[in-house]
């Protein structure tokens, strides 16, 4: 019998999702029970680390989330990279709104429920290039996300990547960088740095009221690159209150990773 077309490509992305399901043994804790809700692939993308003085962030965090540190420091990631293939599960995926730019601020927390205190990420900022999906975000995941006005272009030099928030009544932030990888992939070591700044499987965020609340992520180990990065304009975590050190970041890239989400859960704290 004849495949539709659409049909064809469902089955496709559902056996990728088997794919990144079927590795697990990285993950420090079970995939949850319920089905995951959300395909994503991140593309191009540069983690830029500074460590800061773990008291200049804690005070930073809402009540309810406790600051992980790595040998006594805290460390804040600038992420750029472009979004792309965003969908949910059963659907394909929307043009107006399944690929764009974004740009993360981030730092790693875990929450504070002794009992299940997972080590996850927070995030300062989410810039976007999709107003669409910056007003889906904001209302149903409680992410402080951004329109921003982006380009993210491969060029002989390297990723040039611009960003320019536009949403009206935030703070400024502007973004402009060329980066490019430097070497072969790799796996983080266990129990490096790396490991323990990249391989994060859950984010946390809060809504108006002080509520927190726990996203799931899955995805295979990254595979990392050794990276360079010229920045022209870094002024998107000073715009929240986080002023990076003038100093060398520690640099990876990642051409791509497929990644699976799913729907945020409230935790108690």
């Amino acid at each position: 019998m004849k495949e539709f077309p659409l049909a064809s490509l469902r089955r496709r992305w559902l056996d990728r999702a088997a794919d990144i399901l079927a590795q697990q043994e990285h993950r420090r804790w079970p995939l949850p029970v319920r089905s995951w809700f959300m395909f994503q692939s991140w593309q191009d993308l540069l983690f830029a680390h500074w460590p800061m003085p773990a008291p200049q962030i804690e005070k930073l965090l809402p009540d309810g989330l406790a600051l992980d540190t790595y040998a006594g420091e805290a460390w804040v990631t600038v992420v750029p990279f472009r979004m792309h293939g965003v969908r949910q599960r059963f659907t394909p995926a929307a043009p107006w709104v399944s690929s764009f730019p974004e740009l993360n601020v981030r730092t790693h927390v875990k929450g504070s429920n002794r009992e299940e205190p997972r080590p996850g990420v927070f995030f300062f900022s989410l810039d976007a290039g999709n107003p669409l999906a910056v007003a889906m975000a904001r209302k149903f995941y409680h992410l402080p996300y951004f329109r921003a006005q982006m380009a993210c272009r491969v060029r002989d030099d390297g990723i040039r990547y611009t960003s320019r928030r536009t949403h009206r009544g935030a703070p400024e932030a502007e973004f402009r960088a060329v980066y490019r990888p430097t070497g072969p992939v790799y796996p983080a070591a266990p129990d490096s740095l790396e490991q323990w700044l990249v391989e994060r499987y859950c984010l946390y965020s809060v809504d108006s009221r002080g509520r927190i609340y726990r996203g799931e992520i899955h995805h295979r180990p990254w595979p990392l690159q050794p990276a360079e990065a010229e920045f022209e304009r870094n002024w998107v975590a000073q715009a929240h209150g986080v002023f990076l050190p003038d100093t060398e970041p520690l640099l990876h890239f990642a051409k791509r990773l497929d990644v699976l989400t799913w729907r945020i859960e409230e935790v108690n704290t």
